[in-house]
């Protein structure tokens, strides 16, 4: 299986995001993950979608704009005509998740739903028909530079087996380093989120590449459980 890896915007150098999301498009990264805060949802603040406006003319690669913020739902058409491809939104941040998956679909973009390290997989059991991705997140979301919640691996087991053929990619977010990596695509990943493994030091295609190698290192069976 090829996975995908989506570096996350949050690790990189904010004065001067254009240059960054160039960079990182060059060496060889297949969607721009950029984390949304609100102070509220989660305990920072980060862009909005002025400045994903701002950046979009710097790639053609998905913008896959993750939203932890709330309510997530007044926002939604902002961020779509900012130039997002993926809209994703956590399971608790509105009231009525089926409403905004829906309305997701409806601009014309990709939905997703996230799960926090907490968060139960039975809070999919109804929606898995107006999602297009679904992302764990590894790490208790809201800042960079976190270590991955081992236990994190389970619950992609067992939402991987809730796809099963459905078209639905399954990403994880928090903690990727090529070692863990590795984990997440034995266990059923098909998307990884990294931060700072990809912009750490001075060659973001080596850092991509080491990610995306790392699959061969586990074969996808062996953290399937039947």
């Amino acid at each position: 299986m090829s996975i995908k890896i989506a570096p996350s915007l949050l690790s990189a150098d904010f004065s001067r995001l254009g240059e960054e999301v160039r960079a990182i498009d060059a060496a060889g990264a297949d969607y721009i993950h950029i984390d949304v805060m609100d102070g509220h949802f989660v305990p920072n603040l980060t862009i909005g979608p002025v400045v994903i406006k701002a950046i979009r003319p710097h790639t053609r690669k998905i913008f896959d704009v993750h939203l932890m913020i709330d309510p997530a739902q007044p926002f939604l058409k902002d961020y779509a005509d900012a130039g997002a491809d993926i809209l994703t939104v956590h399971a608790e941040a509105d009231r009525h998740l089926d409403r905004s998956l829906q309305y997701i679909r409806s601009l014309g973009k990709k939905a997703g739903v996230s799960l926090n390290p907490a968060t139960p997989v039975s809070i999919l059991d109804h929606v898995l028909d107006r999602v297009d991705l679904i992302l764990v997140m590894s790490v208790n979301p809201g800042f960079g530079g976190q270590v991955f919640i081992d236990a994190q691996l389970e619950k992609i087991r067992r939402i991987r087996t809730l796809i099963g053929n459905r078209a639905i990619e399954l990403e994880v977010d928090g903690g990727i380093t090529p070692q863990t990596a590795a984990q997440c695509v034995a266990a059923g990943a098909d998307v990884l989120v990294a931060g700072s493994a990809v912009f750490k030091g001075n060659s973001y295609a080596d850092n991509i590449a080491a990610i995306r190698n790392a699959q061969t290192s586990i074969c996808h069976e062996t953290f399937i459980i039947p």
